[in-house]
Order: structure tokens, then C-alpha cells, then sequence
């Protein structure tokens, strides 16, 4: 019975639909070394297809994986890493793969983080909240950070399955799922869940990282916990943002990332069913 309330409280936290999470067994991949890695399969689209299953991962930093976690990431067919974290994160703390997979930074925009993160241990109370919408809703580097994401989907071989991630899968990460999603035709509603699901993949994990950030950065706890938090205002704040610079997300994603129609049906044939 506690183990029940437990699950239900994690759900109430994720700030989530209950149909989102419920389906977690299937769509969360369990590692030792990773956290928030999952299935971006099973999606319903507005024209009633859905997004297959085991074909694209997202997930945060995997450093850490083990042999174990390899032989699952082996055994799931990926067989190309998209790493959208800086020079300096990914340096630190190297993706551990499968030798042959194809590996790729996408760092655009993200060399400047370590700065932008000393900037917001002076902050307090609220003000993590406004931080977070205006990255969000800075658009600048997104065409040049997600272009190679969609060119490694496209050519994705059909046997094979795609992963990308950042540190704490939810920020870079959520925006390129979003993005995703959007372009296979899945309702904003669901695109919304999806990236609201990270806070409950992330629980545990998030309560470690604010401890360190408020001791070892002495950073506000209110700030840490609103940096570590996905909060559709965030979310919201990308794509008002792309509305607003280029008049709709279908003309960002055509001119900027270069997705045609055709290239746009070419994912939706793959990736859907």
C-alpha cells in the first residue's frame, strides 16, 4: 500500500497525465548508469498514427553506463549517439558506447553554460522561473544544434535506433523531442506530457543535484529546484518564441532546419505506424 501511494505521489509531482506515465514499464529503459533514458514510441498523432516503439531514445548524461547498460543499448539497436551538450561538458564527462556507433556533438549553443550557471548562484527566490523562460526563449542557436539531429534521423537505417541526450535530459533534450514530436504530427497536449514526464523520471535525481548545488554552489534552494524543474511555462516559451521570430514552428523547422515537405514525410514514413 505505501509503494502505492509512493507512485501515485511521483505522478502528482510530474506535473503529468496519468496516461503519460502509466505506460512507463514499456517507455522507461532502466540503467544503473543513466537516468531519464526513454522511449519516445507510442505517441498518437492528430491523424491517428502513432510513433513507433524502439526507435528513438531520449535520455541525460551517459557517462556512467555500464557494461551491463551497453549490452541493453546493444540490444535495443542503437547505432547513433546525438549528443547535444558543449565542448567542455562533453569533455568532462564522455559518452560511454558501443564501439562502431555512430557518435556526433551538436554543441551549438551550449559552450556558454559553465558562465550562465555562476550568473544564477548570485540569484534568490523566485527569479530561477524568469531565468529559465528567457533561455527558453532564446532561438538563436536552436536551427544550428537540432539541423544535425534531424539529418541523423533521416538517414537512420531502418533496422536501427537513434538516441540523443544532454546532462539532465530535460532542457536541450525536451526541446529536441518537442521538436520532433511536433514534426511527426503529435499533438502539442502530448508533446507537453512528454516533457513534463522528465520530473518524474528525474525525481530522485534532481533531489541529489539541488542538495549539491545548494552546498557546493551556494545556490538558492527556490533557484536549483526551478532550474531542475520542466515547467510548461518552459516549454511554452520556446515555441511562443519561434512563433513570434519566423511566424509559426512549421516555418522555423522549413527554413532554418531545412525539413521540406518531403523530408518531413520521409521522417513521418519512418518513424510512424
Amino acid at each position: 500500500m505505501k509503494k502505492r501511494i509512493l507512485f501515485f505521489g511521483a505522478l502528482l509531482i510530474a506535473g503529468s497525465t496519468f496516461a503519460q506515465v502509466a505506460d512507463s514499464v514499456k517507455r522507461h529503459v532502466v540503467l544503473q548508469g543513466a537516468a531519464n533514458f526513454r522511449d519516445l514510441g507510442g505517441y498518437k498523432t492528430v491523424d491517428g498514427h502513432h510513433v513507433k516503439w524502439g526507435e528513438i531514445y531520449r535520455s541525460a548524461d551517459i557517462s556512467k553506463l555500464t557494461d551491463a547498460d551497453l549490452l541493453v543499448l546493444k540490444n535495443k539497436g542503437i547505432s547513433c549517439d546525438v549528443d547535444l551538450r558543449g565542448h567542455q561538458e562533453s569533455a568532462k564527462a564522455p559518452d560511454r558506447i558501443i564501439p562502431g556507433v555512430d557518435y556526433i556533438l551538436s554543441p551549438a549553443g551550449s559552450d556558454g553554460l559553465n558562465d550562465w550557471m555562476k550568473g544564477i548562484a548570485k540569484l534568490k527566490g523566485n527569479a530561477g522561473d524568469s531565468v529559465m523562460v528567457a533561455y527558453y526563449s532564446n532561438t538563436d542557436s536552436l536551427a544550428a544544434r537540432y539541423k544535425p539531429f534531424f539529418s541523423k534521423l533521416l538517414d537512420l537505417p531502418t533496422d536501427k535506433s537513434l538516441l540523443f541526450h544532454c546532462t539532465a535530459g530535460k532542457d536541450r533534450t525536451g526541446i529536441g523531442a518537442a521538436l520532433l514530436l511536433y514534426t511527426l504530427g503529435v499533438p502539442y497536449n502530448t508533446i507537453m506530457q512528454d516533457y513534463l514526464a522528465t520530473n518524474y523520471y528525474r525525481t530522485a535525481e534532481n533531489e541529489k543535484m539541488i542538495s549539491g548545488m545548494v552546498g557546493m554552489m551556494h545556490m538558492d534552494k527556490d533557484v536549483a529546484t526551478d532550474m531542475l524543474q520542466a515547467k510548461k511555462e518552459y516549454l511554452d516559451a520556446t515555441f511562443n518564441a519561434l512563433k513570434k521570430r519566423y511566424g509559426s514552428v512549421d516555418n522555423f523547422l522549413t527554413v532554418e532546419v531545412g525539413l521540406d515537405a518531403q523530408k518531413r514525410q520521409t521522417l513521418k514514413n519512418k518513424f510512424l505506424e
